[in-house]
């Protein structure tokens, strides 16, 4: 696929292809991530006046500032009308690279994401604390821009959202919609969280909870009235839970566990896989629902019988990551392997399996 190496087709054949990432690296061709995998193009690698070049075209001054002083920038743009793209530039061996993250203009249903309806009814909730978790690349924006979305159609209220950059555009709908990037709109995410309680919001979403002020600043909002959602890159109910209590200095985690047992409405903990059907990727979802089971475990850092709670809990709309994969791969959708690497517990499901049989 020879391609003169300019940047508007680069991104067009990202569109055309429905990649979901293109990578720009010194001594490696344009390479498309489709469906989880690496295609290279065919025009041979890039030296280093082709990636300085390609990132011009797409990069204020202001961010070319930032890559020469701190070796690397995140920011969004739109592409036309056809999508946007978050981008991260960095200096590797001395030259530029750069990553582009697709971003359909096309917000997807929760059903077409894989959602069970019982989440859809925890976006209705007046106040509270919704946790999306999974490592990066999992779909947690994509998920995340569906919630906001349905709320924005649905319910009539201010959603202010705090993004590092921003992917997704929400125009009004029934709601009024205050998008604030951080480096851009506001200095930090601990800033924005706390200016935001003085703005009269219904909604936050707190695109990154990174570090221990802004933690504390979501879980203070959820207390206060507020629907709150964050993200973590962990991978589980329990671990997330863990993580959120760990990052509190010894003396505040019993406090933290107290707050928690009350503000956390729900943890939706996600991985994104190759399909192995058709072309394109599933989502592998682990859901937990806060009980007054789930509300005790906490509280008294029991987070190592949540996962139980999880399997006992299908009425409440809840299901193990492992259930939820082990039925992906029953249902011929994922492979085996895919359902191995990705599983909480693989030995067990390996057991499960067998005793089926």
């Amino acid at each position: 696929m020879a391609l003169n190496l300019d940047m508007n087709d680069l991104l067009q054949l990202v569109i055309d292809e429905g990649a979901s990432d293109l990578h720009i690296s010194v001594g490696a061709p344009p390479t498309l991530r489709m469906g989880g995998r690496m295609e290279q193009l065919d025009t041979g690698p890039l030296k280093a006046d082709d990636t300085e070049v390609l990132m011009q075209a797409i990069t204020s001054e202001g961010n070319q500032q930032k890559v020469r002083r701190d070796g690397g920038c995140d920011f969004g743009f739109a592409f036309g009308d056809q999508g946007r793209f978050r981008v991260s530039v960095l200096k590797q061996k001395g030259s530029i690279g750069m990553v582009l993250r697709s971003i359909p203009n096309d917000l997807l249903t929760l059903e077409k994401i894989g959602l069970p309806t019982s989440v859809k009814d925890l976006l209705f909730r007046p106040r509270g604390l919704i946790l999306v978790t999974g490592p990066t690349g999992s779909g947690k924006s994509t998920t995340l821009a569906s919630m906001v979305n349905v709320i924005n159609i649905e319910r009539e209220c201010h959603v202010i959202t705090i993004e590092d950059p921003i992917e997704f555009y929400h125009p009004h709908k029934r709601c009024i919609m205050t998008q604030r990037e951080v480096g851009v709109d506001v200095p930090s995410f601990g800033e924005a969280l706390k200016r935001a309680l003085r703005q009269d919001p219904d909604v936050i979403l707190v695109g990154e909870m990174r570090d221990l002020e802004t933690i504390e600043a979501a879980v203070t909002a959820a207390e206060t009235g507020h629907l709150v959602f964050g993200t973590l890159h962990t991978t589980g109910a329990a671990p997330t839970i863990d993580r959120i209590v760990d990052a509190f200095p010894t003396d505040q985690q019993e406090q933290i566990r107290t707050q928690l047992s009350v503000s956390l409405v729900a943890v939706v903990s996600q991985v994104l896989m190759p399909r192995k059907d058709k072309p394109g990727r599933i989502a592998g979802f682990e859901i937990m629902v806060s009980t007054p089971s789930i509300k005790a475990l906490i509280r008294d850092a029991k987070t190592y019988r949540i996962t139980s709670d999880i399997q006992t809990g299908a009425k409440y709309g809840m299901n193990t990551l492992d259930s939820h994969l082990t039925a992906l791969y029953e249902q011929g959708v994922i492979s085996y392997g895919e359902m191995i690497t990705k599983a909480q517990d693989a030995q067990g499901i390996i057991e499960k399996l067998k005793a089926g049989k």
